[in-house]
């Protein structure tokens, strides 16, 4: 990271608490991670808020359930992307943006950048389209780090059927839905200094770790403790 970029982190962390973000294909461990960094930060003295996409709230919740139902038929690419804005509109609304004004740190598992790889290209729907429901969902909550654990779509699927229940609807979309998105969160990664990569076929303990030096490293401001 150059002087330049250190120094805006930092003036952003001065500014407000940290928002971080966790992606990945299904099956990446984004829900085991930032389940890790809430307790962590937890144990480390905060008063940390831990929500997930889509959901996080009592409505965004209730779209969730329709928007993942493996029974709800053939679901319009449209439908589902204006679903998942929604989803999201409620959930900065209603949680998000009022724990940042409150001096919450926020860790969310998935947020506006699922929707760029899922619907924008994974889905087909373009990425300037993607980018325009989540202008309105997100407006200017955006996040100080995106971290992105990737893995393969095979060790992605393994994974999956060891956790063994349901699939959702994206989950039975098949191994080139998969394909398309883990290539989309890569080209992200590469493309912003907002986002840290992280290789994910490992252990999740180390996983963490990386995840802990990272953020002592980048957000050399933040209160840590220890």
């Amino acid at each position: 990271m150059s002087p330049a970029s250190a120094s805006r982190f930092e003036q952003r962390v001065k500014q407000s608490p940290l928002f971080i973000v966790f992606e990945g294909i299904d099956g990446s461990g984004t829900t085991t991670q930032s389940k890790r960094l809430f307790e962590r930060l937890q144990e480390d003295g905060h008063d940390v808020v831990l929500t997930r996409e889509p959901g996080g709230t009592p409505l965004a919740e209730r779209i969730r359930d329709l928007v993942l139902d493996p029974d709800a038929g053939d679901v319009d690419h449209r439908t589902e992307l204006l679903l998942y804005g929604a989803s999201r509109r409620q959930h900065v609304a209603e949680l998000i943006a009022p724990s940042l004004a409150s001096g919450k740190p926020v860790i969310s598992d998935r947020y506006a950048a699922s929707t760029v790889a899922y619907q924008g290209i994974g889905r087909g729907l373009g990425v300037d389209l993607a980018n325009a429901v989540n202008d309105i969902a997100v407006a200017d909550t955006t996040p100080d780090l995106t971290i992105c654990l990737d893995v393969p779509v095979d060790v992605s699927l393994q994974r999956r059927h060891r956790r063994g229940g349901p699939q959702d609807r994206l989950e039975k979309a098949g191994s080139s839905l998969q394909q398309a998105v883990r290539q989309a969160f890569l080209d992200m990664s590469i493309a912003s200094q907002d986002w840290f990569l992280i290789d994910a076929v490992t252990t999740a303990d180390a996983i963490h770790d990386k995840i802990w030096s990272h953020l002592h490293e980048r957000f050399a401001t933040f209160p840590f403790r220890k």
